[in-house]
């Protein structure tokens, strides 16, 4: 994750690799904090101050101002430059950690200040000595400044970026196995440098002492790794010049520096190493190639380095002459191998100030010809954009030992594949041998556990003989008191239902009573609208009555007008006859006698019957009538709520047909009216065509021929028309009135009796639906 200023476009700082990439993060709210989470799962907690480009900058430049300084007058005296620290573009700090302003002299000689201890962004070398030399380190807080400014680093973050970018090299996949670092944050960030300088040069990826070496920078600058790349990569151009001519082997130039110094300044010392066995690879080197990280504590090792950035590369070998000289009397003491190599591999008892004076009068007091300072190059930065080309090595032993160890890895990579298909076939072999075992293991378990349970099972068998012995004597003790219980329970429950019948009988009973309550008072009310009814139906009988005695006598009236007019006309027609008869032979009378006995024998069979068949019709209407009551009693015992309607309709019904039974009569008498006229007009007609015709005729053919007609003439014709009898019934009604009178009469009685079964009918069927209640 790169973080990048949008108004510069410069890369301000990035945490995270390709191969430690970043999942998830997140910054604080204030913005100091980042924390990320790694996809290898540990959680990073990153400072945003110590990230940012502007805290790692060095201090600004000083300002120079001249105080006191007389016009047109330069003097070296009276001339004073106070120097202040600008204010850095960084995070608010508190006021006690300013440094205080000092005053100090200038040494103004002219302009004869070396161009190369000017340094950039207005540092100067020299008087950085200076302080040095007067404090003996440079202030913590501005000592990462002033490292960076010393070693004048570029700071290309496209070239490391693009070094970072390749990965980490294959010599140091297994760096942990050999460095087992236990912060996994300074082990990625080793990893990552070394891999860089791998990358930049190859002779890195089979330098054994690079790890020991980049440790220190890697522990101090593990925030910024670029800086910490630049600053080992710095440190290995300069103060590591010819290391790496004699390679793999020590650089014996180097050493040899190294012993001729010694040699120079402490011939005894020197002496004794040779004496002992001891050479410059076991007194000179181990301080080599772990730049004194060993042998001193953090605190002197920065004081060191701060000498070691500020001096020529050169000094770094009198450091490792000057730690001899100062540890010469315990080295004197040590007769060992063993106790040399702990010597300089262990921290000792040993005053750093006192070692760094010595390195100083070494250097000022060694000669030329032996000084490692006219053997080695003057410090030379990293340039800008790209990093210089580092091969100052045998190429041919590089290549030839990459190829080996490219060789040895290929062999170690086919050995793990090979010891890896051994041990998964061992491991199948193993798992399998186990698998076996625990088979065989399991199903000794199982013989056992079967021979437990079966004997578990036998003494379970047992137990429950034991049990079912015991259960069937308990069993039977139940089934006898279940059997107690069962007879008294079921003498328990006939006692219920016997108490519950008598209950239930004693309900019955006043159920009956209390249905026979009220059934009396049903009657009683029923009595009581019965002569409710009774007492209506009397008043409609009187009505009624009143009515047919009114229509009958009207009936009589139109009767007894009709039969006089009748009479008349019959004696008209008598009269007309007689005069007739008057002129006909003496011996017609005795034929007309003969019919008219004829025709009045057959009028009176013929309303014999008549009111024999009326009879009969009246019989069957009167059972019809009296079924269809006692349908409707029946239904309106079923409908008690719609009695009176019923009777109601039963009544309308009635006189429906009696009116449509009056004017069918009526109908039947106006028919009759007009039969009559007809017949009176025929009678005349013929009256006036037999007196023509009577002295024609026979008497007895004509007689015998009208008796034949009148034998075989329809009863229902005769029943239905009276009016078209022969004439000679005319005679026959003149010659008998009596009996014409006893007939008149017994058709008024007819009538009446007719009227009387149709009044007690229609009260019946009133009283009916009542008493069928009841």
């Amino acid at each position: 994750m790169r973080f990048v200023n949008i108004q510069t476009c410069k890369l301000l700082f990035e945490i995270g690799t390709v191969e430690e990439g970043i999942s998830s993060s997140v910054i604080s709210p204030h913005g100091r904090y980042i924390a990320s989470i790694m996809e290898n799962g540990s959680l990073n907690v990153y400072s945003v101050q110590a990230l940012t480009q502007e805290i790692n900058k060095p201090p600004p430049p000083l300002v120079k101002v001249i105080e006191d300084l007389p016009t047109n007058t330069v003097s070296s005296s009276n001339l004073k430059m106070k120097i202040m620290p600008g204010r850095v573009q960084r995070p608010a700090r508190c006021k006690e950690s300013k440094i205080p302003t000092r005053v100090l002299k200038q040494d103004l000689t002219g302009d004869l200040e070396n161009k190369e201890n000017e340094l950039s962004e207005g540092l100067n070398k020299k008087r950085l000595q200076v302080l040095l030399k007067g404090y003996g380190e440079y202030p913590t807080k501005y000592r990462m400044f002033i490292w960076r400014s010393l070693l004048q680093l570029p700071e290309n973050h496209t070239a490391f970026s693009s070094l970072v970018d390749k990965g980490t090299h294959a010599a140091y996949l297994s760096l942990q196995k050999k460095y087992p670092i236990k912060s996994r944050k300074l082990l990625r960030v080793l990893q990552r440098t070394l891999s860089a300088l791998a990358h930049w040069s190859a002779i890195f990826s089979d330098t054994p002492y690079l790890p020991l070496l980049a440790f220190p920078f890697v522990k101090l600058f593990q925030n910024n790794q670029l800086i910490c790349f630049e600053v080992v990569a710095t440190l290995i151009v300069n103060w590591c010049q010819h290391w790496f001519e004699y390679f793999p082997n020590p650089p014996i130039n180097i050493l040899s520096m190294i012993e001729n110094v010694l040699a120079f300044h402490d011939k005894e010392l020197l002496q004794h190493f040779i004496d002992r066995d001891i050479t410059s690879q076991v007194y000179a080197w181990p301080l080599l190639e772990t730049l004194f990280s060993e042998v001193l504590t953090r605190e002197e090792w920065l004081r060191l380095f701060d000498n070691i950035f500020s001096n020529h590369p050169s000094f770094l070998l009198m450091t490792v002459v000057a730690y001899s000289t100062c540890s010469r009397a315990p080295l004197l003491n040590c007769t060992l191998k063993n106790d040399f190599e702990y010597f300089f591999h262990h921290r000792n008892n040993l005053d750093i100030n006192v070692v760094i004076r010595e390195v100083y009068r070494l250097m000022e007091s060694t000669p030329a010809d032996i000084h490692p300072k006219s053997m080695l190059d003057a410090f030379v930065a990293l340039t800008k954009g790209q990093y210089p080309i580092f091969n100052q090595y045998p190429k041919f032993i590089v290549d030839y030992q990459t190829r080996e160890w490219e060789r040895i890895r290929n062999d170690e990579l086919d050995f793990l594949r090979e010891r890896q298909t051994v041990e998964n076939m061992q491991a199948e072999v193993d798992e399998q041998r186990a698998k076996d075992e625990a088979w065989y293991q399991k199903q000794e378990l199982l013989r056992r556990a079967e021979e437990t349970r079966r004997e578990l099972l036998l003494q379970e068998e047992e137990k429950m003989a034991q049990q079912r012995q015991r259960l069937a004597a308990v069993k039977r003790d139940l089934e006898i008191k279940e059997i107690h219980l069962q007879d008294a329970a079921r003498r328990r429950l006939l006692k219920l239902q016997q108490d519950q019948r008598e209950m239930e009988l004693r309900r019955l009973e006043d159920e009956i009573e209390r249905k026979v309550q009220m059934r009396d008072q049903e009657i009683a009310a029923t009595a009581k609208d019965l002569e409710i009814r009774q007492l209506e139906l009397e008043a409609q009988k009187r009505l009624y009555e009143k009515d047919l005695i009114t229509s009958q006598e009207a009936v009589a009236k139109e009767i007894r007008e009709d039969t006089d007019a009748h009479r008349r006309k019959a004696a008209l027609e008598e009269h007309v006859f007689q005069k007739l008869l008057e002129n006909s032979q003496m011996g017609s009378r005795r034929a007309q006698r003969v019919m008219e006995d004829n025709l009045a024998k057959a009028e009176q069979a013929c309303l014999n019957a008549d009111w024999q068949i009326q009879t009969l019709h009246k019989q069957k209407c009167d059972d019809q009538q009296r079924s269809q009551g006692y349908y409707e009693v029946a239904t309106l015992l079923r409908e008690n709520r719609r009695k009176e309607v019923e009777v109601l309709n039963a009544m309308m019904e009635e006189e429906a047909k009696k009116w449509k039974e009056a004017e069918e009569k009526e109908f039947h008498l106006q028919s009759a009216k007009k039969a009559s006229a007809l017949s009176d007009a025929s009678r005349k007609w013929f009256l006036r065509q037999e007196t023509s015709a009577a002295l024609e005729h026979e008497e007895m053919p004509w007689l015998q021929r009208q008796y034949v007609d009148s034998a075989y003439l329809p009863q229902t014709s005769r029943l239905h028309d009276v009016s078209d009898m022969d004439p000679s019934t005319h005679i026959f009604s003149r010659n008998n009135p009596t009996e014409w009178n006893h007939t008149e009469h017994d058709l008024l009685k007819n009538v009446r009796d007719l009227r009387r079964r149709l009044t007690a009918r229609a009260r019946n069927s009133c009283q009916h639906p009542h008493l069928l209640v009841t």
